[in-house]
């Protein structure tokens, strides 16, 4: 059944009614019966809708472009492994009720008002900020390609595309010539005349992608400003399920065509714990560090973690520790709930993360391609249609938003919980309910 943490120890200024006012007058003994259990799970499901995003759908995906089959063990390894950590601190969190900047507080080391590693995190929590507004854009540019308001951003895909292939072909031809390639690029803009087209520039200032990317944050600001634990819980739900059916589509898609189906031969060899070869001046080391850190449970999403558990009540429901016997039993029984909830949403994300990987490594690496950034959707969403028809091009755009959207609206969700606690624990007093959850709503109108 595992051993229950022991939580009597010396605590910083407020962390003891912290314990109190959330973990009192709710005990309630853990279901047993498979639905009751399913009824209980919850925080992994928005955890989940956060793990998959930009990372997986751009990052993982041109991966598998340039590794092919090699990294699939890295993979699988890189998304199972950090759920261990997550279920430890959630565990702590049940027992003592307790989130994790309030826990983090309290380990040994120097201090500056408070324990270091709560700069270190602020630091990180600043630029994770600036993370989310790249992937609100990663949206907008989904949304412009699927719903396009003027049709600005699509056109400006179009022009940049036809600069890039001018380019090539002028350098092709002064490579041919026998020119120095010293001499290339004075050559180059002299001969094209004008810059590569890009944000900002003329006819180029306000494109629709970021008139999507405003709407979606002014969106996001009045759904986690009016809605509670429950609201979040179901709108990240309903995007796993949406990104979910399209991930099993693509996977199920490049089975069906002979020149991109996977075969067991090319799957046993994603495991035999190698380095992709070095190609086109890609290191396969830095290649493989940069997709271990992408994938699965990142740093946000294990800090965000105990705070879900908070407000779905597993520390509520265990209640103050007794030293009962009724109490061990209520805090076994909740670990185990809040184990089944992180493993359930490791599946999910580990599967969507697979099935990206093998998009990359299937499709685009035999082809040769690696496509970045907005060009790898639009990409993937084009593929399909010589097969099956225009309206993949629509699906898969559809899944590219809900994976997209699912990180920025979880995140952001996950942000004002985590933020609120630091105004707390960096302040050395508790907060009243009422006055975490203003703070809350504060971040929630800040933040995105």
């Amino acid at each position: 059944m595992g051993r229950i943490p022991d939580d009597n120890k010396s605590r910083t200024a407020g962390s003891g009614l912290l314990i109190e006012r959330r973990t009192s007058g709710r005990e309630e003994d853990p279901p047993r019966d498979f639905w009751g259990i399913v009824q209980r799970l919850g925080p992994g499901m928005i955890i989940a809708a956060a793990v998959v995003g930009s990372g997986e759908l751009i990052a993982t995906t041109r991966t598998g472009a340039e590794a092919g089959f090699t990294l699939l063990w890295l993979i699988l390894i890189g998304c199972v492994i950090k759920v261990f950590v997550q279920v430890e601190l959630g565990r702590y969190t049940v027992v003592a009720g307790q989130p994790t900047l309030a826990a983090l507080n309290e380990l040994p080391g120097p201090r500056l008002g408070v324990n270091w590693v709560l700069w270190y995190w602020l630091v990180m929590f600043i630029v994770s900020l600036a993370q989310l507004g790249g992937i609100a854009h990663g949206v907008g540019q989904a949304l412009a390609m699927a719903v396009p308001i003027d049709g600005s951003f699509v056109q400006l895909m179009e022009d940049q595309d036809a600069w890039d292939s001018e380019k090539t072909a002028i350098e092709r031809e002064l490579a041919e010539t026998g020119r120095p390639q010293a001499e290339w690029a004075s050559e180059v803009r002299q001969r094209l005349g004008r810059p590569r087209p890009d944000y900002g520039r003329p006819g180029y200032e306000f494109t629709d992608d970021i008139a999507w990317a405003c709407l979606l944050c002014v969106g996001t600001i009045v759904l986690l400003v009016v809605g509670r634990y429950a609201l979040i819980q179901h709108v990240c739900t309903a995007l796993v399920v949406a990104f979910t059916v399209v991930t099993i589509f693509c996977v199920v898609a490049i089975q069906l065509q002979p020149e991109w189906a996977v075969g067991w031969q090319e799957i046993l060899s994603g495991f035999a714990f190698r380095l992709p070869p070095a190609v086109g001046g890609l290191n396969p080391l830095a290649t493989a560090l940069a997709t271990f850190g992408i994938i699965g449970m990142g740093t946000n999403e294990l800090i965000t973690y105990p705070y879900w558990c908070l407000e779905k009540g597993y520390a509520g429901y265990t209640g103050p520790r007794d030293e009962s016997r009724e109490w061990a039993d209520r805090a076994r029984g909740w670990m185990r709930i809040m184990r089944i909830d992180a493993f359930g949403s490791m599946i999910v994300y580990t599967f969507a993360t697979l099935a990206f990987y093998l998009l990359g490594a299937a499709v685009l690496h035999r082809e040769g391609l690696v496509p970045a950034g907005a060009e790898m959707i639009e990409m993937l969403a084009e593929m399909y249609v010589p097969l099956f028809g225009a309206w993949t091009k629509w699906f898969f755009l559809f899944g590219a938003v809900a994976v997209l959207y699912s990180t920025f609206f979880s995140a952001n969700a996950g942000h004002t919980r985590v933020a609120a606690d630091a105004v707390e624990v960096f302040r050395g007093r508790p907060l009243s309910d009422r006055a975490r959850a203003g703070w809350v709503r504060a971040y929630a109108v800040l933040l995105p």
